[in-house]
């Protein structure tokens, strides 16, 4: 299958520890870079989370978004009660000392150690972020793999435009060379030079040498059934496809050294255009 690096997911996820929402996103980078924003108290998955991208993925840049809520109601809260009769004896001595003011409960609640909610298991709600994020990441994967369908259906396209350019071309080539053979023949006549039969077929020999594109149109039709190979066989394959427009590359440039007609040259610009199409979206490929 071919992946694109470009894709996101996101999701919710909530439970009796609280609300957590993971997001995913890639854009193209030559190689793997995550970046991730977690809160402060669940640094500690980073590792995890970089080691777990690392074996899903091969290219891109990739950020990656915790949003943690802790689930705290007023019935977890947990009150020190001796603390709490302390502070209240206290305050009452002092009054009563003082003989005046009164006692505000809220006051007392606020005290440092009064009012205290339960400490979280971290294994636990590891453990749960963890499950919600393999979930997000598949997600993720997937909108990858769909992005990547796209853009092999465009190659195979623009593939099947260069491969008609290919057939045309070599269907011109002998209309082409018998021109050439007739011009040549024009020219020598008006020019009244007579020469021997064997030297007018060696001098054509020579011309058709220098104008013959079979070698390059066979190369093309290589590269050709090689990119189709490389989009069936899928898996990290952007480089490669990148190598191929190279070598896509520099056929359709000597196909254009070498035109002497107006067909084959039409067919060597339309060549330059499907191969740039072809890299473009390449790029994008992991």
């Amino acid at each position: 299958m071919i992946h694109s690096m470009t894709g996101y997911a996101r999701k919710e996820f909530k439970g009796d520890w609280g609300t957590a929402v993971w997001e995913i996103r890639s854009v193209n980078q030559r190689y793997l870079e995550t970046y991730l924003r977690l809160p402060e108290q669940l640094r500690g998955l980073e590792p995890i989370l970089r080691e777990r991208f690392r074996k899903q993925l091969e290219r891109g840049k990739v950020e990656c978004n915790l949003r943690f809520e802790s689930q705290t109601n007023a019935g977890q809260l947990q009150i020190n009660e001796a603390l709490a009769e302390q502070l209240i004896d206290s305050a009452l001595w002092v009054i009563d000392q003082a003989g005046q003011g009164q006692l505000n409960p809220l006051d007392v609640l606020r005290w440092p150690g009064v009012m205290a909610a339960p400490e979280q298991d971290m294994d636990e709600l590891n453990t749960r972020l963890l499950a919600g994020f393999d979930e997000v990441l598949t997600l993720f994967i997937e909108s990858r793999q769909s992005e990547g369908d796209k853009l092999k259906a465009v190659i195979e396209q623009r593939l099947e435009g260069i491969q008609n350019e290919v057939t045309k071309v070599r269907a011109f080539m002998p209309q082409i060379l018998d021109w050439q053979r007739q011009k040549l023949i024009d020219r020598l006549a008006e020019a009244k030079l007579e020469l021997e039969p064997t030297r007018v077929e060696q001098e054509i020999i020579l011309l058709a040498q220098r104008i013959d594109v079979a070698e390059e149109l066979d190369r093309l039709g290589m590269h050709i059934t090689e990119t189709h190979k490389i989009l069936k066989k899928g898996g990290a394959c952007g480089r490669r496809l990148d190598f191929m427009m190279q070598e896509f590359n520099r056929e359709s440039n000597t196909l254009g050294s070498k035109s002497i007609n107006a067909e084959v040259t039409q067919s060597a610009v339309e060549l330059k255009v499907l191969i740039e199409q072809m890299r473009e979206q390449i790029q994008n490929i992991e």
